[in-house]
């Protein structure tokens, strides 16, 4: 007799940004303004924007000051909202019972050291054999525990150490990609009966000075003005990093059931792709996994995790208004920043969230988003990387939470 698949709930949220900690705070923030405002550090990193984390007591969710001092920031808030997740799922802090839970994370690398980089900089500057007084800083300045900390898999581990989390783990590298891939795998692996229960998300850290050289010296922050995401215009355009920790408890409908647990909404569907990024291929990348969803735009909330940088933000806006007219739209990255790792599952998140408490979005820009039509009961998120990767995931309502 042939399995049945397993429908996917998500029955646990965990979600950090700069408005707020908990998805019942966002929620309550973007039910109760008619133009939500984001929150943005303009002056520490001018001419850059950076959307910075919200003041948090870490020992609501990581008790041993021990086990703070060792993580870096990003790691802390990965570990702070997949306790989250957890708590918000009601799964008790029982190490038998979390030991049956799996685990996917998407991760980036460490943070630097940027006082030791200042450092080389200025020992080596107009010397014309540097490496000799590089190698002898580097050895001399850095901690001893820098390189084990910048291990990707070490959220995991925290998580594990933490949070009693202990069945099998992977994790995930490669910015929104990464993201996006986490997200499919869990789904996937529960739904084919490979898996009951799992922990996905990832974290990520914006207030990095050394983030934002990279990304500048690539060409893709937003700087001088802010705009909302869909407002960002060629000579005009990029993206502002937001601080973001997402995590979801996705399970298996039985065995939530087995344990009375209520769900947000159904995970209907997750797909990823990447390719050239250039508009063509990109459009029919987007186009094909479109297709594969089946939706109409009765009744649906998409929304989009765009960069913010011009032409691809462009081309799958296009995308949406021709093939969904009438719903409604909403570009996420507007209020949370952008949060490459932890980016998709943060609009899964707040999709979830919002379907769960029939809400209908206020618009994040009142002059490129129109009022909703109504309570949606699907909901769309897309993640276009900055660079490459392309992802979406569907929703369906439930009774609600």
């Amino acid at each position: 007799m042939k399995k049945t698949a397993q429908d996917v709930l998500i029955t646990g949220i965990g979600l950090v940004s700069s408005l707020g900690e908990g998805i019942e705070a966002h929620l309550d923030r973007l039910g109760r303004e008619a133009l939500p405002q984001p929150v943005i550090e303009t002056d520490a990193y001018a001419p850059y924007f950076v959307h910075p984390l919200p003041p948090i007591d870490w020992t609501a969710q990581i008790p041993k000051k021990g086990d703070q001092r060792q993580m870096e920031t990003w790691q802390k808030l990965g570990t702070f909202a997949a306790g989250l997740a957890l708590a918000d799922a009601e799964i008790p802090a029982d190490e038998t019972v979390r030991s049956r839970i799996d685990m996917i994370v998407a991760a980036g690398g460490g943070e630097r050291d940027p006082a030791v980089d200042a450092l080389v900089m200025q020992r080596a500057r107009g010397l014309a054999s540097p490496q000799a007084v590089v190698n002898e800083t580097l050895a001399n300045e850095l901690r001893p525990t820098l390189f084990l900390a910048q291990l990707s898999n070490l959220l995991a581990g925290n998580i594990s150490i933490v949070h009693k989390v202990t069945g099998s783990s992977r994790t995930f590298m490669g910015e929104e990609g990464a993201g996006i891939s986490a997200v499919a795998t869990a789904a996937a692996r529960i739904a084919a009966g490979q898996s009951r229960i799992c922990l996905v998300g990832g974290a990520f850290s914006a207030e990095r000075k050394d983030l934002l050289l990279n990304f500048e010296l690539g060409g893709f922050l937003l700087r001088d003005e802010w705009r909302p995401v869909f407002a960002r215009t060629p000579g005009h355009d990029g993206f502002a990093p937001g601080s973001v920790g997402a995590f979801l408890v996705l399970e298996a409908a039985d065995h939530a059931a087995e344990r009375g647990a209520t769900a947000y909404a159904r995970l209907a569907g997750t797909h990823g792709d990447r390719g050239p990024r250039e508009e063509g291929a990109t459009r029919a990348r987007l186009a094909e996994m479109l297709d594969r969803t089946g939706l109409r735009d009765e009744d649906l909330l998409i929304l989009s995790g765009a960069a913010g940088l011009a032409e691809p933000t462009g081309w799958e806006r296009a995308l949406l208004r021709e093939r969904y007219p009438e719903a409604t739209q909403r570009a996420y990255g507007t209020l949370f920043g952008h949060a490459f790792e932890a980016h998709f599952t943060a609009g899964i998140a707040l999709a979830a969230g919002t379907l769960s408490r029939r809400l209908s979005l206020p618009p994040f820009d009142r002059g490129e988003e129109r009022a909703a039509r109504g309570e949606p009961s699907r909901a769309l998120v897309t993640t276009v990387g900055h660079s490459q990767s392309e992802g979406l995931c569907v929703l369906e309502r439930l009774g609600g939470r």
